[in-house]
């Protein structure tokens, strides 16, 4: 027998809105760094409290990490906790799937939101997908952010248009990370 949780039955409540995944996010940049400048950086997943981190705004970003030391591999797994700037706080545990130096970079993460103290926790499965290509003069970076799971978020989530408009707006926060990410591989390379 289910419990109620929140006014929901304890099965709504861990039920998905997302019936099949979507991607929710995606962008492409070009870059005068290498390939492997990128993909190095994407490996040492210290450097993400950097690029995704200290240096972004107070908004979307994250605050901590717990990962091994040396460059990610397939089955490293590692822990973050992030920010919206406001009141909702993320814990994220993550594994990388895909790690094909310097081509491909994926990694899965089962997220927990926390909202407002008596809001009740959204849980969310997320799919990072990075490509590196390179060019003649640097590489070309595509990210997408596909998510597989979402329960606990409000229904509007899962409506469509709403929906759309809700990823449109925290796209301009999640491709600064992007581009300081592309930002910090020209950096890397032009001291070198």
């Amino acid at each position: 027998m289910a419990t109620a949780t929140h006014g929901v039955s304890q099965g709504a409540a861990e039920r998905s809105l997302v019936r099949k995944p979507f991607q929710a996010l995606r962008f492409e940049g070009r870059s005068e760094a290498t390939a492997e400048a990128v993909y190095d950086l994407l490996a040492d997943l210290r450097t993400h409290l950097q690029w995704a981190g200290a240096k972004q705004l107070e908004t979307t970003r994250l605050l901590t990490m717990e990962a091994p030391a040396g460059p990610a591999r397939v089955g490293t797994e590692f822990v973050t906790s992030g920010s919206d700037g406001k009141v909702a706080r993320f814990e994220d545990r993550s594994v990388v799937t895909e790690a094909s130096r310097p081509a491909v970079f994926e990694f899965v993460t089962e997220s927990r939101r926390h909202g407002k103290p008596g809001s009740r926790p959204w849980h969310l499965t997320l799919i990072h997908h990075y490509e590196i290509e390179s060019e003649p003069a640097g590489c070309r970076v595509t990210y997408a952010e596909e998510i597989t799971r979402m329960s606990g978020a409000p229904r509007a989530f899962a409506m469509p248009g709403i929906r759309r408009l809700i990823y449109r707006i925290s796209a301009r926060y999640m491709r600064r990370g992007f581009d300081t990410l592309i930002a910090m591989a020209e950096e890397q390379t032009a001291v070198q």
